[in-house]
């Protein structure tokens, strides 16, 4: 009889707890991807996540390393204060768009002003998932949600703000790039920016940010692969992955494969 070979696990840095997230929902992807970041990279025992206000509320359930819960849109000032008293831990955020470019607006925006040597992980699903499916910040134009039932008029409403080319601009921000995960390539195109993303923390080279382009099946009123395919068709049309700012002595780093830490 042949041995068994084990082809799939669990990474250590997640736990066996059962998720609370509504069927179809990428969230728990992007948690397998950070496990897995942090079991590679051997850094669990030293790293702390921040869990936000809204569907990821619940993310220190998931997650088997040290995490602490922020008020609303607070998750990068906890992060800077933990960073700064604790500077050998690898410290991130884990936010929604209703969280971070919303209430956290001007938190993140001064994290990355300031260069702040932590590290953002923003799940954009373009609603309030938790609250009921909201418009949002992110919210696309025309896009039907409970509280712009007529669709998001640009006119009376304002546009979305794209986070990525935002936070591009500041200075103090190092690596800045924007990732989904709605099928395996672009899942190992995110799971390579969550490892990088930590790497340039590790190294002392400043903030990071990964934004990650997301479904929200339940509050779109869709099934998993009808949302899967809005996401590919409207979201990544209005919000396209790529690279927004990369420093070159982090592009350097990263390249190169030299590791300063």
């Amino acid at each position: 009889m042949a041995e068994e070979q084990v082809v799939f696990e669990r990474p250590e840095s997640l736990t066996g707890e059962h998720t609370h997230y509504c069927p179809g929902c990428i969230h728990g992807i992007v948690h397998r991807v950070v496990a897995e970041v942090m079991d590679e990279l051997g850094i669990r025992g030293k790293t702390i996540g921040i869990a936000p206000v809204g569907c990821s509320v619940l993310a220190y359930n998931y997650f088997n390393c040290d995490f602490a819960e922020a008020a609303h849109g607070r998750a990068p000032a906890m992060a800077t204060g933990l960073k700064r008293v604790l500077p050998d831990r690898v410290v991130f955020t884990y936010q929604g768009d209703g969280d971070l470019a919303s209430i956290g607006a001007a938190e993140i925006v001064h994290a990355a002003a300031r260069g702040e040597n932590i590290t953002t992980i923003f799940i954009n699903n373009a609603v309030y998932g938790m609250t009921g499916g909201q418009m949002a910040p992110t919210t696309l134009p025309g896009m039907v949600t409970t509280s712009s039932p007529y669709g998001r008029d640009v006119e009376t409403m304002g546009y979305p703000l794209r986070m990525c080319e935002l936070l591009a601009q500041i200075d103090g921000a190092s690596y800045i790039v924007r990732r989904t995960a709605i099928n395996p390539r672009e899942v190992r195109r995110l799971k390579e920016a969550v490892r990088n993303a930590f790497c340039v923390q590790m190294a002392g080279m400043g903030f990071s940010l990964i934004e990650v382009i997301s479904n929200c099946p339940t509050n779109w009123g869709m099934t998993p692969l009808e949302s899967l395919k809005f996401v590919e068709e409207k979201m990544l049309a209005y919000y396209p992955p790529g690279d927004y700012k990369i420093r070159p002595e982090v592009q350097e780093m990263l390249s190169s494969g030299r590791r300063r830490f």
